[in-house]
């Protein structure tokens, strides 16, 4: 019985390390995560914001309401683009910039993450065609 005990609360632990919460831009100048407190990041990705230098990527998420930046260094997935769906994973920096560790892009034409496509809903900025 104690074996399953102590087996049962190291499965609880490490799933709450695991919990990542999600955030639309302007959820996110309420909640006011701490830097370095790992989260998922979700909206569109702004017309214009992208900048590329070889691997380092700068880019804003919008959700209409408010915006934020974005640093990445790595490869973007091939259909990451301008005004799609996006749901980005890291922590704010000591500068409000968020470092993203992982983007995560729409992989067809229908399909937007489940996420961003509710909370862009609940604001009426997208619409399914």
């Amino acid at each position: 019985m104690a074996f399953l005990a102590v087996a049962a609360g190291l499965t609880f632990y490490a799933l709450g390390q695991r919990t990542s919460y999600f955030y639309m831009p302007a959820d996110l100048a309420a909640a006011i995560p701490a830097p370095g407190e790992r989260f998922r990041l979700g909206g569109l990705v702004e017309k214009g914001s992208v900048d590329r230098q070889g691997l380092n990527v700068s880019f804003a998420v919008t959700d209409h309401d408010r915006t934020v930046r974005v640093r990445y260094s790595g490869t973007l997935p091939d259909l990451f683009r301008e005004e799609q769906g996006v749901v980005t994973e890291g922590a704010l920096a000591e500068d409000g910039v968020f470092v993203a560790d992982l983007v995560l892009a729409k992989h067809d034409e229908t399909y937007m993450p489940r996420e961003v496509a509710d909370a862009l809903k609940e604001k009426g900025v997208w619409q399914e065609e």
